[in-house]
Formats: C-alpha cells, sequence, structure tokens
C-alpha cells in the first residue's frame, strides 16, 4: 500500500503533463523538468531514509514521507508558476516517496531469507497496481475537476493512506548469519559498478517513456484519456513481471532474472521505434512495464545475494541513487530534443541505445553470490 500511493501519485504525472505545460506556459523540457527532480530526489534519498530505517525501523520515515506527500501535492495545487511546482511538487513527493519505498522495500527484505525475491517482488506489485490505477483515475479527475483539484484529492488521500501504513510497519529482526557486506566495501566492488552503471542508463531511458509517452500518444492522435491509461499498461506490466520474474529467481537465480528483465526493457524500445501505432505503444507499454517491474524487483534481490541482507536499505539506497542522476536527465533531455527538432525519434532512439548497453553490462554480473562467512558483517 504504501508502494502503490507514493509511485501512483508520482508515475501519474503524465497526465498532468498537457495542463500543466498550457497554464504556465512551459514547452516539454521545462514541464519535464518537475518530474525529473521528483524521480531524482526519490531515488538519491533512497540512500539516505533507507539508512535511517536500518537504524530506526521503517515506521518513523513513512510518518515523515506522509507529512511530505500531503503538504506537497496541496501546495502544488495552489502554485502560480512552474518553478514553483519545482519545489513543491519535486521535494514534496519526491521525499515522500524516498520514505515510502526503499525502507519498505528493506522492511520485506529483512523479514525473509528463504523466498526472498518472491516475497520482495509481491510487495512492489504495488508499484504497478499504484501505475495502473492512478494515471487514468488522475485524468478522470482533471477533466471532471480541473489539474489544481486533483492535486488536493490526491494529497488528502495519499496522506491518510500512508499514515494508515506507518502504524502496521514492523521493524524487520537483524540478521544473525554474519556474512553481510559493509556498506562501503559493497560499493567498491566490480559488481556494485555494474550495477549502479545498469541503473543510470535503464533509469535514463525507462523515464523518457514515461514521462513523454502520455504526450506522444497524444501528438499522435490518441485521446486523453486512452493516452494516459498507457502509463497504466505499463504499471499492469509491472505486475507481472514482478510477480514472473520475481518467482523466476527462485528457480533461475536473481542475477539471471535480473539479466533477463533489463533485456525486455531494451527490446520494448525496439518496439517503439519501428511501430509507433496506438496498439504498437500498448504492446510497447506492456513489455516496458514486464521489464521494469523486474528490474525494480529484482535489484534488492540481487543486492542481497551479492553482498548480504543486513544493512539492505543502505546498499539498495546507495544503488539506486543512479537511477536518480538517470531520473533527473532523461525527461528533460528528451523534452528539449523534442522541442528542438519537433520528432520524438531521436530522444527513442537514444533510450534504445542506453537500454542495450545496461544489458550488456548486466552480462558480466556473476550468477553465485559473492559473500561468505568469512567476510566482514555489517554492524
Amino acid at each position: 500500500m504504501s508502494m502503490f500511493t507514493v509511485f501512483g501519485v508520482a508515475y501519474s504525472f503524465g497526465a498532468f503533463f498537457d495542463p500543466m505545460a498550457r497554464e504556465f506556459g512551459t514547452g516539454r523540457g521545462a514541464t519535464s523538468a518537475v518530474f525529473a527532480i521528483t524521480a531524482f530526489l526519490y531515488f538519491s534519498l533512497g540512500a539516505v531514509t533507507g539508512a535511517i530505517a536500518d537504524r530506526v525501523g521503517p515506521r518513523k520515515v513513512l510518518l515523515f514521507g506522509a507529512a511530505f506527500m500531503g503538504a506537497g501535492l496541496l501546495l502544488t495545487s495552489g502554485a502560480s508558476a512552474i518553478w514553483i511546482g519545482y519545489l513543491t511538487y519535486g521535494v514534496g513527493v519526491g521525499v515522500a516517496t524516498a520514505c515510502g519505498y526503499v525502507p519498505m522495500v528493506a522492511a520485506v527484505g529483512g523479514w525473509y531469507q528463504r523466498g526472498r525475491a518472491l516475497a520482495i517482488g509481491v510487495a512492489v506489485t504495488g508499484i504497478g497496481f499504484g501505475t495502473l490505477a492512478a494515471a487514468p483515475l488522475a485524468a478522470l479527475l482533471i477533466a471532471r475537476y480541473g489539474w489544481r483539484q486533483t492535486y488536493v484529492i490526491f494529497g488528502i488521500a495519499s496522506f491518510l493512506v500512508l499514515v494508515a501504513c506507518a502504524a502496521f510497519a514492523r521493524r524487520p529482526p537483524a540478521a544473525t548469519t554474519g556474512n553481510s557486506l559493509r556498506l562501503g566495501a559493497a560499493i567498491r566492488t566490480r559488481e556494485f559498478g555494474l550495477m549502479y552503471a545498469c541503473g543510470l542508463l535503464t533509469s535514463f531511458a525507462l523515464f523518457i517513456a514515461f514521462v513523454h509517452v502520455v504526450p506522444f500518444a497524444q501528438s499522435h492522435g490518441a485521446a486523453a484519456l486512452p493516452a494516459a491509461a498507457l502509463v497504466g499498461v505499463i504499471g499492469a506490466g509491472s505486475v507481472a513481471g514482478r510477480l514472473a520474474l520475481g518467482g523466476a529467481a527462485e528457480r533461475l537465480g536473481s542475477v539471471r532474472a535480473f539479466q533477463a528483465a533489463v533485456a525486455i526493457v531494451s527490446f520494448s524500445f525496439l518496439v517503439w521505434l519501428l511501430a509507433p501505432g496506438f496498439w504498437a505503444l500498448v504492446v510497447f507499454a506492456l513489455l516496458l512495464g514486464v521489464g521494469y517491474g523486474g528490474w525494480v524487483a529484482l535489484s534488492p534481490t540481487v543486492s542481497a545475494d551479492l553482498f548480504g541482507p543486513e544493512g539492505l536499505g543502505g546498499t539498495v539506497g546507495a544503488l539506486y541513487t543512479s537511477a536518480g542522476v538517470g531520473a533527473l536527465l532523461g525527461p528533460p533531455f528528451a523534452g528539449f530534443v523534442v522541442d528542438r527538432t519537433g520528432s520524438y525519434q531521436p530522444a527513442i532512439v537514444l533510450g534504445l541505445i542506453l537500454a542495450i548497453v545496461a544489458a550488456g553490462l548486466v552480462a558480466y554480473l556473476p550468477v553465485r553470490r559473492r559473500v561468505h562467512s568469512s567476510e566482514v558483517r555489517i554492524d
């Protein structure tokens, strides 16, 4: 429910894109920066919120996030200029998502040893269901009440849900295996470097799609609601990807399943490039969702297998800073390219190339666990 809420709000931004751009008189690059700042913060701050949750538990962190989410959306509803949205939406939703994502993934991972990949996969289906539900709901509410009032509704609802989630969140027991790498040692490994580069390149491509697929569809003649529904299709695909690839990781190993997820992301961009009609966009969104869902669900599991389960919040948070950089740069860069060239094709080609390189990098990840009982344990 926590991840359903924070990502449902964050990934519904595509439905708000055109109404906000029209009202503020901004281009695609400047408007894309609202989401880019948000994604940069929630991925980058995951290193902080994850480490804090490792020490104090997820409840206090989630309550802090609830306050930021509610306040950020309410303040955004009254924004008089796009730069105010950078602060209110970017900081409010960005901090809230950082509080509702990495700490909760780490909490789930800390409760499981056997079946960890599937458990995390089930938990993060909340991201997919939130993406599936929130964008079409936002489009309906915007059509009836306008984008400002819709943010008021989202702000109140998300605050209440996150407070309820915090009431039930429990800190996992301390690991007793003694086989985890310290964070400083983990980030100096070759495996962490490969994972970090993959996160940077994949997220750059991924968030080009998340922000621009809705206005792309509308520029090719789709109505507002079907275009917004494409984000929901990504969400539906991500639910399938999280469950299917999370389950496959129990049989094939987390690294093999993770490699498959990144390969699916790259293939989806090929579909977008070669067949830009609406139903081809549906196929693209579904494939992207499957690959994206597996990438998100398996990143913590691969990290736990390679570096150990204790202190997983800090390790995953450090890894996700790569996605923060990609998310910050990808959507505005694509928007400026579209504004300059009048075409989405160069941005789609760029996304395809980056995703292919990411798939090539993760092919070098070791299949077996690196961590052994003789290695240093996180205190």
